[in-house]
């Protein structure tokens, strides 16, 4: 059984330290903003909802610790750029605390954990909504494909895109799941596969440059991710290499869905071209887990994360529906209702 990713335990957080996975089950504990954001920067804890929900009791126990709150809040929002699930998680925490500020501090203390605990269990029920009208794309029997983790581990449970996948076998179908490795970091190699094949999904995983020749092989019935921000048009930034996945799927006539809660859109933003990229050090591709594949002085060039244009997204799943062309126009509806 896949282990929980976010524990909130004597008003302290635990983080299952994916570093170490699938070798390894290590948690790491943090007691104060400054740890928190540590462990979202260092990816002991990611995926953009789960580092949101860490992001949560990080204030809360900046709260709790006394100090600078801002600060703490500043600090948190700093630690990843890309996911737009911190930021939603921060501002929607200091707005509790700065209304709240002026009660007695074990009050305004129960009011912060108690909406991180709140936050924490709204994103497990959102995911399993997104799973529920997410497998309606799936047929009885099939094969689909997904890219990095967009599971349990990257959110507070559930997941998004594997959500899609554990409604699927919720509802009796029988999908045949083929996990990317997603380099640098192997988060399709080491956890999803980890997590899949720990609840008795029938899983592969194939290198990045091997899903255009499986497609054009085998019957691929859709390519489903997740999302770490979405613009209002529809464009949505992902893990690195989704952007050529979406390429290969058009190509050969495979649906490609995101999947991915309303906190997961940012309107600010008008298109891809406004979603800020988060570059990270060339040591992660010129070591693999630690050991040298290629000469220290080798020029690296490592965006985290790429765009996929709206053109080539089929449709993205919420926990509202899912929403297809026009995407501007229905992205806009949607959001609105829910309001």
């Amino acid at each position: 059984m896949l282990p929980e990713t976010i524990k909130w335990e004597d008003k302290k957080l635990t983080l299952l330290d994916q570093r170490l996975l699938p070798f390894e089950l290590r948690r790491v504990v943090c007691e104060s903003a400054e740890e928190t954001a540590r462990a979202i920067k260092e990816m002991v804890v990611r995926g953009a909802p789960a580092i949101g929900v860490a992001a949560a009791y990080g204030l809360a126990l900046a709260a709790a610790n006394g100090g600078d709150f801002d600060e703490a809040a500043k600090l948190l929002a700093a630690s990843r750029p890309t996911a737009v699930n911190l930021f939603w998680a921060v501002e929607r925490m200091k707005d509790l605390y700065h209304a709240n500020k002026d009660k007695p501090n074990d009050e305004m203390c129960r009011v912060m954990e108690a909406e991180a605990v709140k936050i924490h269990n709204e994103d497990i029920e959102i995911n399993r909504k997104i799973g529920f009208y997410g497998q309606s794309v799936l047929p009885r029997t099939g094969a689909a494909l997904t890219h990095c983790n967009a599971g349990a581990l990257a959110t507070a449970g559930y997941g998004t895109a594997l959500g899609v996948f554990r409604a699927a076998a919720e509802a009796g179908k029988e999908i045949k799941i083929f996990a990317d490795e997603t380099r640098p970091r192997l988060q399709g190699a080491l956890l999803t596969s980890f997590e899949l094949s720990s609840d008795g999904f029938d899983v592969t995983v194939i290198t990045d440059s091997t899903a255009a020749f499986l497609m054009s092989r085998r019957k691929i019935d859709a390519v489903i991710t997740g999302a770490d921000r979405i613009a209002a048009n529809g464009d949505a930034a992902n893990k690195i290499g989704t952007y050529s996945l979406a390429i290969a799927a058009r190509f050969h006539g495979v649906p490609f869905y995101v999947a991915a809660p309303l906190s997961t859109f940012d309107l600010k933003c008008a298109s891809g071209a406004d979603i800020p990229i988060e570059y990270r050090d060339g040591r992660e591709v010129r070591e693999l887990r630690g050991v040298k594949v290629m000469p220290e002085d080798t020029d690296v060039w490592n965006p985290s994360f790429d765009v996929t244009p709206r053109s080539l997204i089929t449709g993205i799943i919420t926990e509202r529906g899912i929403i297809r062309a026009p995407l501007a126009e229905n992205i806009k509806k949607t959001i609105e209702e829910d309001r």
